[in-house]
């Protein structure tokens, strides 16, 4: 568990499931992707995360309000799985929330704390971001975040089907540990509030 001013990020519970259905079902919060999942697929989906958040670590995040630990979306440190487009190891963070937290700096703040935990906890040497052209929503955060835009490095999701050829393209951004540690003050960069994570059921 990782906690900021306003928020906790942390393992999914079975409560959870609705808001988790919810953030991959709802046409506003998924217009930039492919698929929008049924509540099997959804509750199939969070329970992979959960088990990838207790095994290593990082992973999709469920993302909650600190004082009611009600969830509001989720964000995540984890692998992005894009091999061999890009090395093995590259690791994404990305997020996805419900509509009535809009507006907020959730996400922002949230990723802050992420970064903080991929660049001392696990020493990764960088962290990407992307998303698809008209996703400004997404690409202001990698903005405020200080990740830089890479060019030469965008791409075409291998997963996006040709039936959504529109959402195919991604802009590529980064972060690295050097421009991490640089771009933020000693207190930014410091320790970690880091629980023990809990698993679906737990409470």
């Amino acid at each position: 568990m990782i906690e900021t001013e306003r928020l906790r990020l942390r393992n999914w519970r079975e409560a959870d499931r609705a808001l988790f259905h919810t953030i991959n079902s709802d046409p506003e919060v998924i217009t930039f992707f492919a698929t929008r999942r049924t509540r099997d697929e959804a509750d199939a989906m969070m329970d992979r995360c959960a088990a990838t958040i207790a095994q290593t670590g990082r992973g999709w995040f469920a993302l909650a309000e600190k004082e009611s630990d009600a969830p509001i979306g989720m964000c995540g440190l984890a692998d992005a799985h894009l091999a061999p487009l890009f090395p093995a190891e590259m690791v994404e963070i990305g997020w996805r929330l419900a509509r009535p937290s809009w507006g907020k700096g959730f996400v922002t703040e949230a990723a802050e704390a992420l970064l903080r935990l991929g660049f001392t906890r696990f020493a990764l040497p960088e962290i990407v971001s992307f998303a698809v052209p008209d996703n400004q929503r997404s690409l202001a955060v990698m903005r405020r975040l200080d990740f830089q835009r890479d060019e030469s490095r965008d791409f075409d999701h291998p997963r996006v089907p040709d039936s959504h050829a529109h959402l195919k393209r991604h802009l590529f951004h980064s972060l690295t540990a050097g421009r991490w540690a640089e771009q933020r003050p000693a207190a930014t960069r410091g320790g970690l509030q880091i629980g023990t994570p809990s698993i679906p059921g737990a409470g």
